[in-house]
């Protein structure tokens, strides 16, 4: 039975952590604004082993349109330009030998459509997550009220709270996408 009464709780903090990967991810989607987020997690060749440009250096935006990233070890300086020019953020890095400057363009009209586009997707998916967690909650109020630790109006409420639980945290992603989709056409 306590199972059944954490139930919601579990589920809450499984909504809440696909919410905060989708915040995640639109971090990533540049916006014409210099954001360390938009390269932090690229992967970069260090010594044979892939490690997150984050762990490597430091990555300031001293200007709106302007990304610095200083890697600790200069030696690692030709490793990361190799990777920010592999990754897809679409940006030529330009390297003194000690740091690596990341001049962030304007994005053109086209690009804007194509980044809401994926922001679009992005919600998509976490609103799947969220739709397979309310799946699973429900499976597990009817296993319970089949096995006969709930009553049937116990599973009634049970299945409208998940429902509502749910509800809301589509909500939440429907904010976060209309203010990352604001935030991009904004020019």
């Amino acid at each position: 039975m306590s199972n059944i009464a954490d139930l919601l709780d579990n589920l809450e903090e499984h909504m809440m952590k696909t919410e905060e990967a989708l915040q995640h991810q639109f971090a990533a989607i540049r916006t014409g604004k210099a954001s360390p987020a938009l390269v932090e997690n690229v992967m970069v060749e260090y010594y044979g082993t892939p490690t997150r440009l984050k762990e490597l250096a430091g990555i300031t935006a001293p200007e709106p349109r302007l990304l610095v990233i200083q890697p600790w070890d200069t030696s690692a300086v030709s490793a990361v330009e190799k990777a920010l020019l592999a990754s897809n953020i679409g940006i030529t890095p330009m390297s003194d030998g000690r740091t690596l400057k990341l001049p962030i363009p304007e994005l053109s009209t086209e690009r804007r459509a194509t980044l809401s586009k994926q922001a679009k997707s992005l919600t998509e998916e976490a609103k799947v997550a969220l739709r397979n967690i309310r799946r699973d909650g429900n499976d597990t109020v009817k296993k319970a009220q089949k096995d006969g630790d709930l009553t049937e109006d116990e599973q009634k409420k049970m299945l409208d709270d998940i429902q509502k639980l749910t509800d809301r945290y589509i909500a939440e992603l429907e904010k976060k996408l209309a203010a990352k989709e604001k935030e991009l056409m904004t020019v």
